[in-house]
């Protein structure tokens, strides 16, 4: 067996709506359509990959059990500076990567890990 790509990622949220403004609202991914299944969700298009999220209500940890590293989804963006200062003016809080990595790491309204990433040379 060979892999060749990663098709996509599934994030488990409690709120639908709550959950789409933050990754419509303050990541700006678009949606894309969903095949009707037997629980709410979303898909996004990430070009040649893909973002679901499904409602698993009460279903995750709550935020004081929940470990610093844990399972996440990272973006690659374009300008770190202008990530920070988006984030900033939005009231989301965010820790930055250590070691000298343009890394953020965000969570989502459920607790979920995101991180962004700027590819390193284009950091200065």
């Amino acid at each position: 067996m060979k892999i060749s790509k990663l098709l996509h990622a599934a994030l488990l949220v409690s709120d639908l709506q709550r959950a789409k403004q933050f990754y419509d609202g303050v990541l700006g991914l678009k949606e894309k359509p969903r095949h009707s299944f037997d629980f709410d969700g979303v898909w996004y298009d990430l070009g040649e990959n893909e973002l679901h999220l499904m409602v698993v209500p009460d279903a995750l940890l709550p935020a004081e059990q929940r470990p610093r590293r844990d399972y996440h989804v990272a973006f690659l963006i374009d300008d770190y500076e202008a990530a920070k200062a988006q984030l900033t003016q939005l009231g989301v809080p965010f820790r930055e990567g250590r070691h000298g990595l343009p890394q953020l790491f965000v969570r989502d309204p459920d607790g979920n890990l995101v991180e962004l990433q700027q590819a390193p040379s284009s950091h200065p």
